[in-house]
This record gives structure tokens, sequence and C-alpha cells, in this order.
């Protein structure tokens, strides 16, 4: 498939996608369920949720992603699932729209009881699903604050005739017995075959077959590895075979890749990263405030001082971040610590 893993098809998951397929296609007919992609880092989970929502025609979609800087603020997951379905909250019965309003904080009261707000969130996606098919998709639920994970494992196990499809994408190695009893999903290593016909797919130049043997080696059939492995060397060392040696793990392998390229991106654009970094939640107008008032040190001018807009070359030169409307998250195996450890000028 193309680079990103991202499109009509995927390469080597052909079995994962007809089981998207099929979820889908039972959703149009008014059936529900619920599935959990498991798999290591860079696998292709996300980009099987990215394939889930280029088939979703006629489908509403809604999606989360979990946070780690979130994974103790009870139901800060949900809340952010839910957001879009909250012009519902009053038609759901009393007693689950006040449990469900006071944990996400519309609401004063007591501690909501659980089982109340796995209900009403039930019921939340049911309504919305009454008039389209409803998508919700949660990627890296492996960082879901606790009250999330189990209200939302709750929901997919009750799931049965409401339109609604619900996809978990969870990281291993991990425990996550909060979602035990919905169906899984393993998403492994690609197959040689298709490890190199992704390899091909993304080396534009002249390839020594030693060098390609080595990166599919490497990678061991992860996607994420074969698309990032060929970035660490230079055309010359890629068309005659020259690469060094690298005896890191592959995750550092990753990670180190890219640092390197933050590490090439101007100087206020790496400035605007690390604020990033240290920005918990990742709010878009968060981070044009901050970007707005903080000067680079050494003299130099400030970094987005008309608080007008974020500098364009973050997400299309550094390719670590990942959208979700209206805020931004990391995708590079290293998390925060990739950009956070750049600049500490």
């Amino acid at each position: 498939m193309a680079p990103g893993q991202s499109g009509a098809r995927l390469i080597g998951r052909r079995d994962e996608c007809r089981v998207l397929d099929d979820l889908l296609r039972g959703a149009k007919a008014g059936r529900s369920a619920a599935l959990v992609l498991r798999g290591e880092a860079g696998i292709g989970k996300t980009a099987l949720l990215k394939y889930a929502i280029e088939r979703s025609d006629g489908c509403r979609l809604v999606r989360a992603a979990g946070i780690q800087s979130e994974m103790e603020l009870s139901y800060a997951g949900l809340h952010q699932l839910c957001s879009p379905l909250l012009a519902g909250l009053d038609h759901l019965p009393e007693p689950q729209r006040d449990a469900l309003g006071t944990a996400f904080g519309l609401r004063s009261g007591t501690t909501p009881d659980r089982f109340l707000v796995g209900l009403a969130a039930l019921g939340l996606l049911a309504n919305a699903a009454a008039d389209q098919p409803l998508l919700c998709l949660v990627d890296d639920a492996q960082w879901l604050d606790q009250a999330s994970a189990l209200t939302l494992g709750f929901v997919g196990r009750r799931l049965l005739a409401e339109s609604v499809v619900l996809v978990f994408a969870v990281r291993e190695p991990g425990s996550h017995e909060t979602l035990a009893g919905l169906p899984e999903v393993p998403v492994r290593g690609l197959l040689e075959r298709d490890s190199r016909i992704l390899l091909d797919s993304v080396v534009t130049g002249p390839l020594d077959l030693r060098v390609r043997d080595r990166i599919v080696a490497e990678a061991a059939g992860n996607p994420l590895a074969i698309l990032e492995l060929p970035r660490r060397w230079t055309v010359a060392e890629v068309a005659v075979g020259l690469a060094p040696p690298d005896a890191r793990p592959l995750s550092s392998q990753i990670e180190r890749e890219f640092v390197r390229r933050i590490e090439s991106l101007p100087v206020e654009t790496r400035s605007l990263m690390v604020v990033a970094a240290a920005e918990p939640v990742g709010d878009v107008k968060l981070l044009r405030r901050a970007s707005g008032r903080r000067r680079r040190r050494r003299g130099h001018e400030r970094v987005g001082a008309d608080n007008s807009q974020l500098p364009r070359p973050v997400p299309a030169s550094a390719g670590a971040l990942r959208d979700v409307p209206g805020r931004l998250f990391d995708r590079a195996p290293g998390g925060p610590s990739c950009a956070g450890g750049v600049d500490r000028s």
C-alpha cells in the first residue's frame, strides 16, 4: 500500500480489513458490534482505524485517543468520545442523565454510580445511531483512564442492535482486563513478502539487495519500522549497501529517527514543539496562546507573536504529530520525549 498505510488497500491486512468491512456492513443493516485490535507499537492499528473511516460512508463518526497525561482524570476518555453527542443527553432517563452529566462536570453532585454512567453512555450512543449508523473509534486505548476504559468495555459488551460499531486499538504487550470479553483481532507483523512490497513502495531510488534484506529482517514485519528505517541512511548507503550496523533495539532506532527529523526543523518550529510536548492535552487554542507569549532565548524574536496560527512546518515536516479535530497528539513511539529532548535551551 501507499506510504502511511492508509487507503483503499492495506498491504498484508486483507483479513483485518475484511473484519472491519463486515462490521460496517452490519451496522448499516441494523446490527452492532465491538472489536479490539491488539498489537505492538507501529504494527498498523491506527492505519486500520483510518481504513475503517475511509470505508464508513453513510456512518456518523466519533473518535477518541487515549492520552498518558489524562490517565488519572476519571472519564476523560469517555468525555472525548461522547462530546459530539452531548446534545442528546437530555433524552436519557433522568438517573442516567444525572450520572453522566455529573461524570462530565455538567452537573453538581456526588460521585456518580458507574453502572448508571455505563447505561447512559450506551443510551447516548444508541440514540445517536437511531437515524444514522455510528462508528466509534478509540485509539491508544491502553492509555484510557480506568473509569473510561471500564465504561466503554461495559458498553461494548452490551451492544446488540443499535447500529453502533465500537473499535479499540490497544498496544501490546500489556494487560487490559477492562476490555475483557470483547472480540479481538491480533494485528501481527507483515509477512516477508508484504514487507518487501511495502519497502519498495517508499524507497524511490536504487536499493541494494543487502540493504533491503537487512531492513526487512530488522523490521520484523513492523510497518512503521519498514517506513522509518530507510530514512536513517543516505541515498548512497541505500544504493550500494554501505549502511553501518546498528545494535540498538528497533524501538530506539525508530525514536532516534524521529528525533533526527525534528532536529532538522527550523528553530521556531522546534521551539513550538517543545511547548506542545509540555502541554498535556494537545489543545490547539492553548498552544496558540502559549506560543504567542513564549520568547525564544538568546534574544530571538517571539514565536507566533501575532497569535493567529501555529507554524505550518510542524505536522508537515516532522511527521511526528497526528491530528484529532481541535487537538494535536504525538505519534512517535517515544512520545513527547522526542520533541521535548530536542531543544532545551
